[in-house]
């Protein structure tokens, strides 16, 4: 997938998907399907970086999905080219129609549209779906508007997801995202407290915007070079209080796979929250506390008896 933030470098004629799309949940889907499927055009998702909510507070914002995240997720769902908009003043400054004008015909040389029903865009966020819809009808610009997404009555949001994950609850997160949420990240050398335990661990090096869930041990499925298949796993997320930790780490330990995975790009998708990090009386309730925590997890997995030992 071609990804530029000069907008010299687009690839054109497009059909684009206007949006912040920070999660890549269904709703986001939504709005990305009508793009796919004209053979004349770029399937193109359109962004902006950084998000309005950062430029405007001054704030650094956790991300549901870092770029690497998202230009891998968009290219699974058949996302030809990710156009990211810088928003500065510039930017912030254009009216709606100037917008549309520079930015999407000009530009993008756009011939299809597809944004969400909430929508906003142009100075002081003026325009709208429905003004984006009747600009783009006199340029000869198709907009499809993509009305709000439910799942059994609750509306899909990144909010949404947000107060999921940090609640610790990941399997309804599964569903508003139509996969785990996911954890990407390097593995690099750590104290080898878990190897000492009898529990090595993979140590994940995490991108420093990516938003966290809640701390504590989850059951996971862990992807990479190494395994054609998703491998199963015990993750903590969180300090080690237990030992002192001064440092937020995510270990990984596999349940049935054992090898050097030092260097090795993994993603880790949450399917299960298992319990708060806690602080034990010493290493050994640890240790036992850990046993514990592996015989939850290949319960969850439902790991057949010849699958426990290490392969």
């Amino acid at each position: 997938m071609w990804t530029t933030e000069t907008l010299s470098h687009v690839l054109t004629p497009t059909a684009i998907a206007l949006g912040n799309f920070d999660g890549l949940h269904r709703g986001h889907r939504a709005v990305i399907d009508p793009i796919l499927h004209d053979p004349e055009a770029q399937a193109t998702v359109v962004t902006f970086r950084p998000h309005p909510v950062e430029y405007f507070s001054g704030q650094p914002r956790a991300l549901l999905t870092p770029l690497a995240e998202k230009q891998e997720i968009l290219a699974s769902w058949g996302v030809q080219q990710l156009v990211l908009l810088t928003f500065d003043r510039e930017l912030a400054q254009l009216t709606p129609a100037a917008f549309l004008t520079e930015i999407v015909a000009k530009h993008l040389q756009a011939r299809r549209v597809s944004v969400g029903f909430d929508f906003c865009f142009g100075r002081e966020r003026q325009g709208n779906a429905e003004l984006l819809q009747k600009l783009g009808q006199k340029m000869g610009i198709t907009v499809t508007i993509i009305p709000e997404c439910r799942l059994d009555g609750e509306r899909i949001s990144s909010s949404r997801v947000r107060e999921l994950l940090l609640a610790g609850q990941p399997e309804q997160v599964q569903r508003l995202l139509g996969r785990p949420y996911q954890l990407m990240g390097e593995v690099v050398r750590g104290q080898s407290l878990g190897h000492k335990l009898g529990f090595p661990t993979a140590n994940l090096h995490l991108p420093a915007r990516k938003f966290l869930p809640r701390q504590g041990v989850y059951c996971v499925e862990v992807m990479g070079e190494p395994w054609p298949q998703a491998q199963p796993g015990v993750m903590n997320l969180g300090y080690r209080p237990t030992v002192d930790g001064q440092t937020l780490t995510a270990e990984v330990h596999l349940l049935v796979w054992q090898g050097d995975l030092y260097g090795q790009q993994l993603w880790v998708g949450l399917r299960h929250f298992l319990r708060p990090e806690q602080k034990f009386a010493g290493v050994s309730a640890l240790q036992a506390q850990i046993q514990q925590d592996c015989q939850a997890a290949r319960d969850f997995f439902q790991l057949p008896l010849q699958q426990l030992e290490p392969t």
